[in-house]
């Protein structure tokens, strides 16, 4: 079995979270895209009526192929779930998130979930972190924000296409990635880098409240 074949092994236990009149928002990247080309059926065969928050377009674009329905998130009042993989996560459950240019809009939907869940292969799991992370920075503070990250002890990288243009998030803005080596305190950082004038987002996330690793055997754990 693949990871991709444990993600769908415990697809089925992790979408029993999912109940009747849930406001679901849905993550980024591989572990979301297969959470979300299942819960279609579940939804089906379980005759659920739910509402569901993408956080990107290509998500946005799963849901609607399974006919999931979407709302927006500024026409809710709560989120009851949230499902979203991760880039790292170290031995407190920190994580760095932001890989596919979503962090934004995946921490809005995180900070208000009553629980998150987390799915991510065991190649994600670390002491500590030590990833670039991405800052999402509006394009006039691009240098700005660079020389006070370089003032933190960070090495900020401009995300570019293949192509050498600029990566532009679906909120208009850039990403920085940005080299810290091993991050010691996560939240404190975190903290220090939000406070630069430009600065939009952080991928420095905290621990979420359930946590599937996924193993290369196909197997996977519940760490939280």
């Amino acid at each position: 079995m693949t990871v991709d074949d444990a993600i769908k092994a415990l697809s089925p236990q992790a979408l029993k979270m999912v109940k009747n009149n849930f406001v679901v928002g849905l993550g980024s990247g591989r572990a979301a895209t297969a959470i979300v080309r299942l819960l279609s059926s579940h939804v089906k065969k379980g005759k659920l009526m739910i509402k569901t928050i993408p956080t990107s377009l290509q998500i946005k674009m799963e849901a609607e192929k399974g006919g999931i329905p979407i709302v927006e998130a500024d026409q809710i009042e709560r989120i009851d779930l949230v499902f979203d993989g991760a880039d790292q996560i170290d031995s407190n459950g920190n994580m760095i998130k932001g890989g596919g240019g979503a962090l934004l809009r995946e921490k809005i939907l995180i900070n208000i979930a009553k629980k998150v869940v987390i799915i991510a292969d065991e190649s994600k799991f670390v002491k500590k972190l030590n990833r670039t992370v991405p800052v999402e920075v509006h394009p006039f503070a691009r240098n700005s924000a660079s020389i006070q990250i370089r003032k933190l002890g960070g090495k900020p990288h401009i995300r570019l296409l293949e192509r050498g243009y600029p990566f532009i998030t679906e909120n208009g803005n850039i990403i920085l990635d940005c080299d810290f080596g091993q991050i010691k305190n996560p939240k404190e950082l975190a903290r220090k880098i939000i406070d630069i004038p430009g600065v939009i987002e952080v991928g420095i996330f905290s621990k979420p409240d359930v946590i599937y690793k996924v193993k290369q055997n196909g197997k996977f754990e519940i760490l939280r």
